[in-house]
This record gives structure tokens, sequence and C-alpha cells, in this order.
């Protein structure tokens, strides 16, 4: 019993401490970055919270997305968003689907998790999957305002950056999105939100 109260208190004794660091760190970042020093102190705060985190690689507009609403969440909602992983390189990519592969027997159902290369969102460098549950669940809620979205219904974690159209969301990686007039109509209709007051 008390492990499980242990394991249970860990992840908010964790976002507690890093907000907190966010806090402290907010007047050496103001002075490194005058009119941003909000925005840095939460990266160096999620830097020291998720240390194996990764954005090298991360296409421009992408990054600079996801570390303003991971810095909207973290001032504004005190939620914590990090990046458990971003771009792959073809290779990665390549080395993960053949695992998926190996593991599930066939080539359909590790599509169904995992997409080759070619296909692969990760490799473009547009592509996240943060942590933890909250943390998506957040970014869920607000990414659209950084035209970040979640992709696929059995993926919580996975977000794609999709900077002029609101994508249709699949139910899995394996399930193309449907041709045709209706749902041409639904990507070009659906209005993209407002960027106005996300600015930290």
């Amino acid at each position: 019993m008390v492990n499980m109260i242990r394991f249970l208190l860990r992840p908010r004794l964790l976002a507690a401490i890093t907000r907190l660091l966010g806090v402290l760190l907010l007047p050496a970042a103001f002075v490194r970055a005058p009119g941003r020093g909000r925005h840095l102190a939460c990266q160096w705060a999620l830097a020291l919270r998720f240390p194996a985190e990764d954005l090298a690689g991360l296409a421009p507009p992408v990054r600079a997305a996801f570390t303003a609403a991971r810095a909207e969440a973290f001032w504004r909602d005190g939620q914590l968003v990090g990046l458990t992983s971003g771009h792959r390189d073809a290779a990665e990519q390549h080395r993960l689907f053949t695992a998926e592969t190996a593991r599930t027997g066939s080539v359909a159902a590790a599509r169904r998790r995992v997409l080759p290369p070619g296909e692969s969102a990760h490799v473009a460098g547009t592509a996240l999957d943060v942590r933890p549950a909250e943390g998506a669940a957040w970014l869920e809620r607000h990414g659209a305002a950084y035209r970040l979205y979640r992709r696929y219904d059995n993926e919580w974690w996975h977000f794609e950056y999709h900077p002029s159209t609101v994508p249709l969301r699949l139910p899995r990686p394996d399930v193309l999105p449907r041709r045709g007039p209706s749902t041409m109509a639904c990507a070009t209709t659906v209005p993209l939100p407002s960027r106005t007051g996300n600015r930290l």
C-alpha cells in the first residue's frame, strides 16, 4: 500500500518541483531573454524534469509551436508537457517498424502502431509523442491554437503539426483518410483557431 501511494504521489511531487523551479528560474531567464523570460524559464525547468527529451530535428515552426504551447500549459494551467519522441531519422523509424513487424508477426499489424519511414511524420520532423497523459490531454484541448493536433484515436500521445488545415482524426496510423468531396470539404471548412492571446 505504501509503495502504491508513493507511485501515485511521485508524478505530482515532480510536477510541483518543476513548477517551483520555473518560478525560481524566472529572474535569470528575464535577464537572458527580456520579453521572453517566462518562455525560457519554462523550457529550462522542463529540460530538468525531462532530461532525455530531444527537440533537435523538429522543423522550426513545429519546435516553436510546441515550446509555446507547453509554456502556456506550464504558466496558465500548471500542466507539464514533455516530449518522448520528436524527429526520427529514416533509419530509426525503419528499426522501429521492423521491430514492430517482428513483434506482431505481420506488416499489416505493425502499421497499426508504427508507420514505415516514407509515411511517418516523425521523419519529417512534424510529429510529437508527448507525456504525461495529463499533458497530452491538455495539448488535445488547447493544441489547435498552435496547429498541433492529435492524429490517431489509438495513440493519445501522438500529435502532428498542420499549419494550414485541421487534419481528420483517424482511428490508427494504418487508416488512410478517404479522398473525396466530403473529406476535402471538411478539411477546408473547419476554421483554424485564432492565435491571439497565446503569447508568453
